[in-house]
């Protein structure tokens, strides 16, 4: 019963991490590589909020969020721009943009565990003989609750059904008058809200450090691989096999697996099949 209710927290783990990272590649076909700095961005931004501005945690989470998704969009309006359409450079600058930021923050004494968040609600409960904390009933409850609302949002809003649009068609939504530019700088930042929200309900069960930033990263290109660049469908079932495989690991070889399993996986997905298991592109065309 462990292995079945971590694994399922794990999942939703990994779903929060990516989902941010998804979205923004639906839209625009971009990866954008600074994800994981976005979310320890948001974590520090939160912390600063609450311990030198004096403001209230929920103050400082809505203070945090709206200044990552600010960053986001302008991350997009000023620097990626200027290479969208070009893959290697796309790459090459959001991951330069994610690594001055976190290097940055490192540089600027983000070190050790002097930087914690504090859980939304103290204590544990004991579920069916396992003793789980409330703050990762919480990331389940946040998490299928964020799900949700972004299914509703993409589906029954007209800025959703044009980031929809984009998705599905970007030519096809650009003769109905949808501009593509405006439509990736919002995708950029609800991503980056996406990322910030993972790292609000996910960093008080750990310390915000550096690190973080790039096991992030790595966890959510894993998953999108895996369940098809660009299907939010594909990377949910993604991060479910993800993340039971990992609690499978860690209770059968050792907790230093873990990220072990994440780059096989990747590995074995790339090598039987390349669009991933909702992906749209066709193998032949990849392999050519």
């Amino acid at each position: 019963m462990d292995i079945v209710l971590y694994g399922i927290i794990n999942s939703v783990t990994l779903a929060l991490m990516a989902l941010g990272f998804t979205l923004v590649y639906g839209v625009s076909r971009l990866p954008n590589f600074a994800h994981g700095a976005l979310y320890v961005l948001t974590g520090y931004i939160t912390w600063l909020l609450m311990n030198k501005a004096g403001l209230r945690y929920p103050l400082a989470i809505l203070g945090a969020l709206a200044i990552t998704g600010c960053l986001g969009a302008a991350m997009y309006q000023f620097i990626l721009i200027r290479v969208r359409g070009m893959a290697i450079s796309e790459i090459i600058a959001s991951y330069a943009i994610g690594l001055a930021m976190l290097e940055g923050l490192r540089w600027g004494g983000l070190k050790g565990a002097t930087f914690t968040l504090p859980p939304f609600i103290e204590g544990s409960v004991d579920l069916m003989g396992v003793s789980v904390d409330y703050q990762r009933l919480l990331v389940i409850g946040i998490g299928l609750a964020l799900f949700a609302s972004l299914w509703l949002f993409v589906n029954y809003s007209s800025l959703g059904l044009a980031l929809k649009g984009m998705a599905q068609d970007e030519r096809a939504a650009m003769t109905l008058g949808i501009d593509s530019d405006r439509m990736a700088v919002v995708a950029m930042a609800i991503g980056s809200v996406l990322a910030g929200i993972a790292a609000v309900v996910l960093l008080p069960l750990g310390n915000i450090v550096v690190e973080a930033g790039y096991y992030v990263l790595i966890m959510a290109v894993a998953v999108c691989i895996i369940g098809g660049l660009g299907s939010w469908t594909g990377a949910i079932l993604a991060a479910f096999i993800i993340g039971f495989a990992q609690i499978l690991t860690v209770v059968y070889l050792g907790s230093h697996f873990q990220v072990v399993v994440a780059l096989v996986a990747i590995i074995t997905t790339l090598i039987l099949r390349p669009s991933g298991l909702f992906g749209r592109q066709k193998e032949l065309e990849e392999r050519v």
